[in-house]
């Protein structure tokens, strides 16, 4: 598959578990397309298989069938090195829980991705702060990770995914953590900066009037993933 209009496509996928002698399916037959700039909500009850479903669609995961193109690359086609070198090139990952970094500032964990892909400290760093004043925390650059609020601990996972410029954001669950009003602001934040920069955006939630923001709403149940309707209220 090669469509330079598609961020990341996925054909026929399917997640088994074993659990003793039986095999658990958690769905099956996930077929869905990412187009430039398109902005998705993927929701669903607990244990319904979001996460796993982001997993894969990340390259975190082997599926028990069906294949994954990021950029019309089949990415189990890949080594775990060509697989890791273009998620880094081309997804930025935001978590409900952030795994960032206690012992750096948040100006050094912004810029490692930048680092990794061997790009030189002085333009990695200029490029952190940059993004990191995009989401208001210009001024917390050398504060380390424990000094900074929820919300704001946020917002540097936030610039830690977008700094690298990436094709497309995979958030997993990320205001799960925050206050209502806070999660608005978050969320709020996310989609501008995936519109400035042309991003694609896949985001898992349970909130529905979050989920409402993006342009396209999809539901995970009982193995099947279905386009469906929701209110922006």
């Amino acid at each position: 598959m090669n469509n330079s209009k598609f961020v990341l496509h996925c054909s026929n996928l399917a997640k088994q578990f074993q659990d003793g002698k039986n095999f658990v399916d958690v769905f099956s037959k996930i077929n869905l397309t990412i187009h430039r700039g398109e902005q998705i909500a993927i929701i669903g009850t607990s244990g319904a298989g979001k996460s796993t479903l982001l997993h894969l669609l990340g390259g975190l995961e082997q599926p028990s069938l069906g294949k994954v193109f990021i950029e019309g690359q089949d990415i189990h086609q890949l080594n775990e090195k060509e697989r890791s070198k273009l998620r880094n090139r081309t997804l930025g990952f935001v978590y409900q829980f952030h795994h960032l970094l206690p012992e750096f500032t948040v100006l050094e964990n912004v810029a490692m991705p930048l680092l990794i892909r061997k790009i030189d400290i002085s333009t990695a760093t200029q490029q952190a702060i940059e993004i990191l004043e995009k989401v208001g925390l210009g001024k917390r650059i050398n504060h380390r990770i424990g000094e900074l609020s929820g919300g704001e601990r946020q917002r540097t996972a936030i610039a830690r995914a977008l700094v690298t410029k990436p094709r497309c954001i995979l958030a997993d669950e990320p205001t799960g953590n925050l206050d209502y009003k806070t999660s608005q602001k978050v969320y709020d934040l996310m989609l501008e900066l995936n519109q400035d920069l042309s991003t694609s955006a896949i985001i898992v939630t349970h909130d529905h009037k979050l989920a409402a923001k993006m342009d396209t709403v999809y539901q995970l149940e009982s193995g099947a993933l279905n386009s469906i309707h929701l209110a922006l209220v």
